[in-house]
């Protein structure tokens, strides 16, 4: 039991607050980004826009590594600042660190397909392009699909490789990393149902008041 005058346990270790702060920093990156480039955008897309450049960042900056990391050994094996921030996520998902091949699988996907939709999601945003809703959809599609595949085939086998004992690992690396990907693709399919819904009214009035 220690004394009185032992110092109490720090929050957050020093690997959690510095993947924290390079999380922080990525968002900060692409708010500015996704500003920049809908200056002649609606609020509402600018905000999408915002959402799109952290997707690509993530993708490119983070999922890219870990896939090169895998492919070449694991993460657990790998001494470099890409894996020191796999590896404090780690602590919460064993499978990143040892080369889970369900996971790897999914990485190659999200960061190649993935990656390269939200570009093109976000010129079709920018240039107001008419596929702007089909390539919306289908991001958000794969999205909601790896994130299903990333927790379902542990959960269905008791979880073994999750800890959740620790409230940073529970809350903020498994619920609130991996639940962004959730309900913004849900908002934006959203948004796809609505606008796509508003053309079809626009639509069918054109053709009534042809007639």
């Amino acid at each position: 039991m220690a004394g009185r005058g032992a110092a109490a346990p720090p929050l957050l270790s020093a690997a959690a607050a510095g993947s924290l702060a390079v999380c922080a920093a990525q968002l900060g990156l692409a708010w500015a980004l996704g500003r920049r480039l809908g200056g002649r955008c609606a609020a509402a897309d600018r905000w999408v826009l915002g959402w799109l450049c952290y997707d690509v960042l993530v993708h490119c900056t983070l999922e890219g590594p870990f896939v090169y990391l895998s492919l070449i050994g694991t993460v657990a094996e790998s001494d470099n600042i890409f894996a020191s921030l796999w590896k404090e996520y780690g602590r919460a998902d064993a499978r990143w660190l040892y080369s889970d091949p369900t996971i790897v699988s999914l990485e190659i996907l999200t960061v190649v397909l993935d990656g390269l939709l939200a570009l093109i999601l976000i010129y079709a945003i920018i240039k107001d392009k008419y596929y702007r809703h089909f390539i919306q959809i289908t991001l958000c599609v794969c999205e909601l699909y790896g994130g299903w595949m990333t927790f379902c085939p542990d959960w269905l086998i008791g979880s073994p490789n999750l800890n959740t004992s620790n409230w940073l690992y529970l809350w903020v690396y498994l619920v609130f990393f991996n639940g962004i990907w959730i309900v913004l693709p849900g908002l934006l399919l959203w948004q796809s149902w609505l606008g796509l819904k508003q053309m079809h009214h626009e639509k069918s009035n054109t053709r009534k008041k042809i007639r």
